[in-house]
């Protein structure tokens, strides 16, 4: 319905002096969307009210909402070319009045979990990058044909959605920050199993694909499939989402994914996490499930490391104990992190390892093969764990999806199904969870120096050893004498 709506709004964005990738097409298109959706949610609730007999107070003022300055339409509901702002006198507005008006909402706001905080936040980090008033009166009117109005164009905008940041992923520059494989998420989902009640942080969220997802799931009813009543729906609008993020794009993306997959206020906060000093988190802060997929490689400073106990410079470990502290206890997490993280012999990975193990129960370890994330050259694994107990054994997953991964060939849903349906069984009987691919290790047989969790799969198959190239080649030299042979004593009957 709106796919190649889409396709043209970026068909603009690549013709613009101002927009140079995926990046940027899809920040532009995201403040865009937002106040389009923002107008279309106004209005609906305004007749809401008015069906109610009451009023309805705007958020956005008149002059300043969607259907006034981008949009107008005339009296029989068409687009009004007339009054509509175009070239100079539309840049102007944008850049001079407009997003000024949207940013001071951050300070007119009453806290930072309302809508109005949220439209300050967005606009007070995005910029209008657009330079021609042409272009972006084209785009414009491309976005006003897109509706938010029933959960069909609701999921095909997310859809569209999606696709987008995943773009952003093939386009580099560090686009693959913002997307993990949305088949590698659900499984995550599946295995953590989340229930309607229970808090769901993610303190790197990047787009929010793990809370969208867990969404989806949630609002679907979950592992039995239950039927939500209204309490619930309402619980998982308001109580149930929480996360930070802090980069300004990723944030913006966050705010628009979480809005088109139906959660209408998110509780995405605009903030450094590890900037936290971990002692600072208290039981009012913490939650029952963390799924998350934090960055790695970077290089934090001191003054950010000194808001840990285990002090490293490894983004990627500094999360990962912000995580461990965050959960409840008998909290679940399930964490994306290099598969170095298994071995290093490092003072703070060895010391991490051995607080993780044990302060918590590493049930699951899931090996990812190589190009599981575009983009990115390092292998990762996938820890899941529950807080509160020691670790007494940790069951091992290889996925090998009999193929190379790569942009034609991502990971998909069918890949991940023996995974999950092992992980179950092995969760209940260990040795259910045995296969070609799967193996239980005890923490006894860890040597508690280095607490490496590295361990080789003792059920592979082994490979035929490679034979020495003397004795390929004397073989084939038999082997023609052989066939030598065959073809003269066929000659001899002719």
């Amino acid at each position: 319905m709106f796919e190649q709506t889409f396709k043209n709004i970026d068909d603009i964005f690549h013709k613009d002096a101002g927009c140079s990738s995926e990046l940027d097409y899809t920040e532009q298109s995201s403040w865009m969307l937002f106040l389009k959706y923002l107008d279309d949610l106004e209005r609906e609730k305004s007749l809401e009210a008015e069906l109610m007999g009451k009023s309805y107070d705007y958020i956005i003022d008149e002059n300043h909402r969607w259907s006034e300055w981008a949009a107008p339409k005339d009296a029989d509901g068409n687009f009004d070319h007339n009054n509509a702002l175009t070239g100079d006198d539309l840049m102007d507005y944008v850049d001079g009045e407009l997003f000024p008006y949207l940013k001071g909402f951050k300070q007119r706001a009453v806290g930072p979990n309302t809508i109005e905080y949220k439209i300050g936040e967005i606009f007070g980090e995005i910029k209008n990058k657009i330079q021609s008033g042409y272009s972006l009166r084209d785009a414009l009117e491309l976005v006003d044909q897109l509706r938010f109005r029933s959960q069909e164009e609701k999921h095909e905008l997310s859809h569209l959605y999606e696709t987008k940041i995943k773009n952003m992923g093939n386009a580099g520059r560090n686009g693959g920050e913002y997307y993990t494989p949305r088949p590698l998420i659900r499984a995550m989902i599946d295995v953590i199993n989340p229930k309607i009640g229970e808090t769901i942080y993610d303190g790197a969220a990047g787009s929010a694909g793990f809370l969208c997802e867990a969404f989806d799931y949630l609002r679907q009813g979950g592992a039995s499939k239950q039927q939500l009543s209204t309490n619930d729906l309402n619980i998982l609008q308001t109580k149930t989402f929480y996360a930070k993020e802090k980069k300004s794009l990723a944030y913006v993306i966050a705010i628009m994914n979480m809005i088109l997959h139906g959660i209408e206020a998110p509780n995405v906060l605009h903030t450094n996490t590890l900037g936290e000093n971990l002692q600072d988190i208290q039981p009012s802060n913490q939650h029952d499930i963390v799924l998350a997929n934090p960055p790695f490689g970077g290089k934090e400073r001191k003054e950010v490391q000194q808001n840990f106990p285990i002090k490293t410079g490894e983004t990627a470990f500094l999360f990962l104990q912000h995580f461990i502290k965050t959960l409840k206890p008998g909290g679940r997490a399930a964490i994306v992190i290099k598969n170095t993280f298994l071995s290093n012999t490092d003072n703070a990975a060895i010391a991490l390892r051995k607080e993780l193990l044990e302060n918590c129960n590493l049930h699951t370890v899931l090996d990812c093969p190589a190009k599981t994330f575009l983009g990115a050259g390092v292998k990762t694994v996938v820890l899941f764990f529950t807080k509160g107990e020691a670790t007494q054994r940790t069951w091992f997953y290889q996925l090998d999806p009999g193929r190379s991964l790569g942009k034609t060939n991502p990971l998909n849903d069918n890949d991940l199904k023996e995974f999950v349906t092992l992980q179950q069984a092995a969760m209940s009987n260990t040795e259910s969870g045995e296969s070609e691919k799967s193996w239980t290790l005890s923490i006894t047989d860890l040597d508690k120096t280095t607490w490496d969790l590295s361990v080789k799969n003792p059920n592979a198959l082994e490979e035929a050893a490679l034979r020495e190239p003397q004795t390929i080649i004397e073989e084939i030299i038999a082997l023609d004498k052989e066939s030598e042979a065959i073809l003269k004593s066929v000659q001899e009957l002719l």
